[in-house]
């Protein structure tokens, strides 16, 4: 490419201040782990922050009940599992708690979810 005089001279800088906003808006987009939402990739940073479970923690996407759900199992004794919506809101526990069944608002939950896809497993392996 070739620039000559002021009016190369201007086509180069509007060149550089376009490629520096493309780049910065690339940069400044919501951090999310493919095509997931940002709540999950901070939900993420916050499991790789606390020591590693054991067995180690990961999230899976299903189908169940005709939306789109997110499931961090159980990670020991007492602590009951979560199923989140799309939206990050935790719309149940399917197992795990005191009892082992969860909250039984979503009984058939290990039954009745489809399509599994693990989206995020703990990279530091067993404790």
């Amino acid at each position: 490419m070739r620039f000559q005089g002021k009016e190369g001279v201007v086509r180069a800088s509007a060149t550089a201040v376009f490629l520096a906003a493309s780049l910065t808006a690339a940069c400044t987009m919501d951090a999310s782990v493919g095509n997931d939402p940002e709540w999950l990739a901070t939900l993420i940073r916050e499991l790789e922050s606390q020591p590693v479970a054991n067995p180690p923690a990961f999230i899976a996407r299903y189908d169940y009940r005709g939306q789109v759900v997110y499931y961090l199992p159980a990670r020991c004794c007492d602590i009951p599992s979560n199923v989140y919506s799309a939206a990050g809101t935790i719309i149940c526990h399917a197992d795990g708690g005191f009892s082992g069944g969860g909250d039984e608002r979503c009984s058939d939950f290990l039954t009745a979810r489809k399509n599994e896809t693990i989206i995020w497993r703990d990279p530091r392996g067993a404790a």
